[in-house]
């Protein structure tokens, strides 16, 4: 090792700031994973309790991802989900932040409104009536 100098001690302990805040400014922040709020929640899970209801669906998971967050449907728990509804922000300015997609991986559809979104699976069913 070098000694080293009061002159350059000084300077040297500025450089090692300037360092550690040009290495601190290239990390990217660690950002929360996407998730879905009180109100997209509440919407999903009443049309959800009228499915359970009439006995067509009965499990869900939820995933909160770094770029999307999923909310899976179930027919039965040992399946692939039915439906996934999918919130992902990035995409809130071209096609919509939701999109409700098929076990298929087919994308039944895409919006802005969660609501128009969920009317898709929250049709009535016909009934006949003798």
């Amino acid at each position: 090792m070098r000694e080293v100098d009061d002159d350059e001690s000084s300077s040297g302990g500025a450089s090692v700031f300037a360092l550690a805040a040009r290495t601190s400014q290239r990390t990217a922040p660690t950002s929360l994973p996407v998730s879905f709020d009180r109100r997209e929640l509440n919407q999903i899970l009443r049309v959800y309790g009228r499915k359970v209801a009439d006995g067509v669906w009965r499990d869900y998971a939820i995933d909160h991802l770094k770029e999307r967050a999923v909310f899976s449907i179930f027919r039965r728990t040992s399946e692939v989900p039915l439906y996934q509804i999918v919130k992902q922000p990035k995409l809130a300015r071209r096609q919509g932040a939701y999109s409700l997609v098929a076990a298929s991986g087919q994308i039944l559809k895409r919006g802005h409104d969660l609501a128009n979104v969920l009317r898709v699976i929250d049709k009535p069913a016909l009934r006949v009536v003798a």
